[in-house]
């Protein structure tokens, strides 16, 4: 997992092949503006979502992890809290892995958690379990899908 500024992401574009056209996209974005949609930037390998949903508690907020992408997270309009706990160390599988949507849950707790303010992101490796959208509210947010590879 790691967590920072956009302003500081130009140090993780060498990680994946599609993380520096992910970022450059995301900071193409009116922040004030944007509206629930899907970007496909580059085939089944980078794509863009770009969610309005309602924040629940850190009770309702199960870990997930996925298999085939990275997740790129940057809340839009407030802050959002994450749960976090290594895949390995979560055994109590809730549902089991989907591999159409390339997601699997866990009711195991999170061993620990962050917030994050608009202009901050992270980004979830598949080795990440995450429990996404805590909080009170609604909120907007961008999750980029970046193909592991």
């Amino acid at each position: 997992m790691i967590i920072d500024s956009l302003k500081n992401s130009a140090q993780y574009e060498q990680l994946n092949p599609y993380f520096r056209q992910a970022f450059d996209y995301i900071k193409s974005l009116d922040f004030s503006k944007i509206e629930p949609d899907k970007v496909v930037l580059k085939d089944d390998d980078l794509i863009v979502n770009i969610n309005a949903s309602k924040l629940k508690s850190s009770i309702d907020a199960k870990l997930e992890v996925h298999n085939k992408y990275i997740d790129i997270q940057v809340p839009v309009s407030c802050e959002e809290t994450f749960g976090w706990k290594q895949r390995c160390e979560c055994k109590d599988v809730a549902v089991p892995f989907d591999p159409e949507k390339d997601i699997e849950f866990y009711g195991d707790s999170p061993t620990t958690y962050f917030t994050l303010c608009p202009g901050e992101f992270v980004i979830f490796f598949p080795e990440d379990g995450h429990a996404p959208c805590v909080g009170e509210g609604d909120i907007k947010k961008i999750i980029v899908k970046v193909i592991v590879k």
